[in-house]
């Protein structure tokens, strides 16, 4: 059997979480629009575009992969900016988990111009029963009896991190130190200390002094998973800098560039906009950085920044419907990226509710679909449901594309080979 084969008959659908099937019954605040594991990949987080955050836990009693409900709460709530007139949305836009010093849970979420750090901990309920007239202290007094009655999870906001973003947040990213996270927006990146809530630090800023001389933003961030000092950022110009805070306050100036030169015979006018990268990620050692523009993934190496050593094409059949893209505004989706926990494969989402895995050394694509009609009708196997299915529930490429159905967002565990992705209001876990 063939690597591939092997590839195909290892990846298998899970679970679900999510109760609404019919798309009609959806409503905006239902979107998933933020997907996390936690550094253990025991634990699991969910953000919403109505701001609430979902955790979920790892099922140690059942035998291979499963996640169950483990607490939800409320993070964000919809604001108003009176001095600009406008609304800031609760839409959850990351989540990052703190690394766990004790038994509880911290993880910073943010929305457009707010980040919180929440505290999530088990809690004892404790009820004072009857007076026992058995037990008496020195002083006469009557000592009540408690007891234990029920254990609940319980999520409190320990810092709120507000009013150091001029520009929507797009990025958070916690330091390898434990001790600092990053923030950026459109224009500008800060350093904050997670115990200081009332000052950061800006370390980058590319914003002109002439805000009509602007020809780029900043579309992503990360910090290097094991050097404290060295961050990342990407640019609608299609650029990733890689910098280190050593250097100088501001660090954009000194830093590494990667950046893609364009084949001539591809020019058009959607090239600066499908070359703007969406998302970038470093590899589990830190030495190969994942980008994801519109219709390719390129693999760099940081010694290297003549050119990627890797470039995969995604999406490359919607090239020629650049076009009905922009008219719609899916030209403009923003899809994640990520590496596998050992570094060796890259994973992306698409239409149609499909992504897809790509294993770094075999070249090899495996498709998959995280969509429940998909599975229901490979289940039902009748003539009337049948969807024209490939391999693990991939619909043929000769299947119209759904555009309303998509996979921007989606985490893999840290160690195992388990996928978490966000289609609409569905959590899907592939294993």
């Amino acid at each position: 059997m063939s690597a591939m084969n092997e590839d195909e008959k290892r990846w298998k659908f899970a679970q679900c979480f999510g109760d609404k099937g019919d798309s009609d019954d959806i409503t905006e605040a239902d979107i998933i629009s933020s997907v996390e594991f936690d550094y253990t990949g025991d634990y699991l987080a969910t953000g919403d575009k109505g701001g609430r955050v979902v955790l979920f836990e790892r099922n140690d009693g059942k035998k291979g992969c499963e996640y169950k409900f483990h607490t939800e709460f409320q993070s964000h709530e919809p604001e108003f900016d009176y001095l600009k007139s406008l609304e800031i949305e609760e839409k959850i836009n990351k989540i990052k988990w703190c690394r766990r010093t004790n038994s509880a849970h911290f993880l910073l979420s943010t929305n457009d111009k707010t980040i919180k750090l929440w505290k999530v901990f088990e809690r004892n309920i404790k009820v004072v029963q009857e007076y026992d007239n058995s037990i008496t202290a020195r002083n006469g007094l009557f000592i009540p009896n408690i007891s234990h009655q029920d254990n609940i999870v319980a999520a409190i906001p320990r810092r709120i991190y507000a009013n150091a973003h001029a520009y929507h947040i797009n990025s958070i990213s916690v330091n390898s130190d434990s001790e600092t996270y990053l923030s950026a927006d459109d224009l500008r990146i800060n350093l904050w200390n997670l115990d200081i809530s009332e000052q950061s630090f800006n370390i980058v800023d590319i914003k002109p002094a002439n805000m009509e001389e602007l020809t780029e933003v900043i579309t992503a961030a990360e910090f290097h998973p094991q050097e404290c000092n060295l961050l990342m950022y990407s640019s609608s110009k299609g650029t990733v800098k890689l910098a280190d805070m050593r250097e100088s306050a501001l660090c954009d100036q000194n830093a590494k560039v990667f950046e893609a030169s364009e084949d001539p015979n591809n020019r058009s006018f959607f090239s600066e906009i499908i070359s703007s990268i969406s998302d970038v990620k470093f590899s589990p050692d830190g030495r190969y950085i994942l980008a994801r523009d519109y219709l390719t993934l390129k693999i760099w190496d940081i010694n290297m920044e003549s050119k990627p050593v890797q470039t995969i094409n995604i999406n490359d059949s919607l090239r020629s419907n650049l076009c009905d893209l922009y008219e719609n505004d899916c030209i403009f989706d923003k899809f994640e990226c990520m590496f596998s926990g050992d570094g060796k494969s890259v994973m992306t989402g698409s239409y149609s509710n499909n992504f897809s895995i790509y294993n770094r050394e075999t070249k090899d694509e495996i498709p998959l679909q995280a969509d429940k009609s998909a599975f229901k009708a490979k289940r039902l196997g009748s003539a009337k449901n049948k969807l024209t299915l490939g391999r693990n529930g991939k619909r043929e490429e000769t299947d119209p594309v759904d555009f309303s159905k998509k996979i921007l967002h989606a985490s893999w565990h840290p160690r195992d080979n388990i996928i978490a992705v966000a289609a609409t209001n569905n959590l899907f876990i592939f294993a």
